[in-house]
């Protein structure tokens, strides 16, 4: 898979070391040129210069990447970069990183953005996920906020206990996609039956969050 990531920051750089870890192409576009002998990201391309003017976004060649990632430190240009990749160069799939979550709702088809990533809101997600049995918490927003990933862990005295998934009725427009079960996760059959500590994942709508809450509650 061919990736361009914006920006050689700690987010950044750690993104393009895993993608190329799991044997993906990667090129870094990053303004300032000691960016490359600051980081220790080893066999990426790089392209120095400023990414939201196309000039530079094209030394990239932008037109044979699978997927963007805008992982700089300024919205701003996370924002236009993902829109210049999707209107200029029909860039398949764009993720963004949200510094700021006052500005998350930028983040969405209109400016180009596919998954929004908002670090605060991803950290505060797993410290919550940690700690919080008996909540639904919501773990990743996907595909312009019309999606979320979210994460329910079931309290040892809960009803639903010894039900099966398909004696369940779950929300309308609500996938179980995981469970995960002393660490080990499980594919979810309509036959698994749903024990006290299990960690529920579903795909779910900003709607059918609010009924998987009522669900539980």
């Amino acid at each position: 898979m061919e990736v361009i990531v914006i920006g050689a920051g700690s987010v950044g750089s750690s993104s393009a070391r895993e993608l190329l870890s799991h044997g993906h192409t990667v090129t870094i576009i990053d303004i300032k040129p000691e960016a490359i002998s600051r980081s220790d990201v080893q066999h990426a391309h790089w392209v120095i210069g400023d990414a939201c003017e196309l000039s530079v976004l094209r030394q990239a060649k932008p037109e044979n990447a699978d997927v963007i990632v805008a992982a700089s430190g300024d919205d701003k240009t996370n924002l236009v970069v993902s829109l210049l990749a999707r209107s200029e160069f029909g860039v398949p799939r764009t993720v963004a990183r949200v510094n700021n979550p006052k500005n998350e709702w930028l983040f969405d088809d209109s400016w180009g953005v596919d998954v929004a990533v908002s670090t605060p809101r991803l950290m505060t997600a797993l410290v919550e996920e940690a700690v919080e049995v008996g909540d639904v918490v919501r773990l990743l927003t996907l595909k312009t906020g019309s999606a979320t990933l979210v994460e329910y862990t079931v309290p040892a005295d809960h009803p639903v206990i010894g039900h099966t998934v398909d004696n369940v009725q779950w929300p309308y427009e609500t996938t179980l996609t995981a469970i995960l079960r002393d660490g080990i996760p499980i594919t979810p059959s309509g036959d698994d039956v749903i024990e006290g500590g299990d960690e529920l994942f579903f795909i779910t709508t900003p709607s059918g969050e609010d009924d998987i809450r009522a669900l539980f509650s």
